[in-house]
């Protein structure tokens, strides 16, 4: 399988998350046991400090096998140069793509300084991932319409609506051919009507690994283990878990 939506450890920025130390060999491990092909491994500490430095600690640790995990950097579209940290973050890193957090990082998917970062992402040949599911500038009919900008870059809601908000992530994916939906947080209720009526090659599927109080990702290996109770079908499990992701992903796997 292919985990679309995965941390590195936060190394500076202080959460509510609490979250364990662990280094890439760690994390490989948890990949391997949890049967884990690839992982994208989102920014973590730039979330709460968009810098060029968090980018490079980000690419220091998928550096350790960047085939199985695929970084993505983030910028604040709102800090002068962010076009050119996301330029480099593709040139000079060599990451997958970019991660936004509007409602951590403060601002709106509606601002314009967004076009010229999503011309960098779509001239790399990125993808574009964005927190959704948070009120008041996370939302994904918010984030659609930015997918809608740029129909040529592909955008993922990174956490299907969450549990307020999966019923209009699963709309905008159906009305916006660039959107895709990763369940990620969805509870199985919502995961399962999602999978029923999604367009083929929509959906993917992310555990948020990374963000543990423990080194091993417990939490995360318990949610793919919840997927054997969705009731979904081996099909719909297969494209979730291994032909969609593979297919939006391409080249970057290696």
């Amino acid at each position: 399988m292919i985990d679309f939506h995965t941390h590195p450890p936060a190394w500076h920025a202080a959460t509510w998350l609490g979250g364990a130390e662990f280094g890439p060999g760690e994390f490989l491990d948890f990949l391997n046991g949890s049967g884990i092909e690839a992982a994208v491994v989102l920014a973590h500490d730039g979330l709460f400090n968009a810098t060029p430095e968090a980018n490079d600690e980000l690419a220091r640790f998928t550096a350790a096998d960047p085939r199985r995990m695929i970084a993505f950097g983030t910028v604040n579209p709102r800090h002068a140069g962010a076009a050119d940290e996301v330029r480099r973050c593709f040139t000079e890193l060599g990451f997958g793509g970019l991660k936004l957090h509007p409602w951590l990082q403060g601002f709106s998917m509606h601002e314009t300084a967004l076009d010229e970062i999503c011309e960098e992402v779509g001239s790399a040949g990125g993808i574009l991932l964005s927190h959704d599911g948070s009120p008041p500038y996370s939302m994904p009919g918010q984030i659609a319409a930015l997918a809608r900008r740029h129909p040529g870059v592909p955008v993922v809601l990174g956490h299907g609506g969450l549990h307020d908000c999966w019923r209009e992530a699963l709309a905008a994916t159906i009305v916006t051919s660039n959107l895709y939906l990763c369940l990620c947080g969805t509870p199985p209720y919502a995961a399962r009507h999602i999978l029923a009526h999604a367009p083929a090659g929509k959906v993917l599927f992310g555990t948020d690994a990374g963000l543990s109080d423990r080194a091993s990702q417990d939490y995360a290996v318990a949610r793919i283990a919840e997927i054997d109770g969705w009731g979904i079908t081996a099909k719909q499990r297969e494209e979730m878990l291994v032909t969609n992701p593979r297919r939006l992903l391409g080249g970057w796997l290696g």
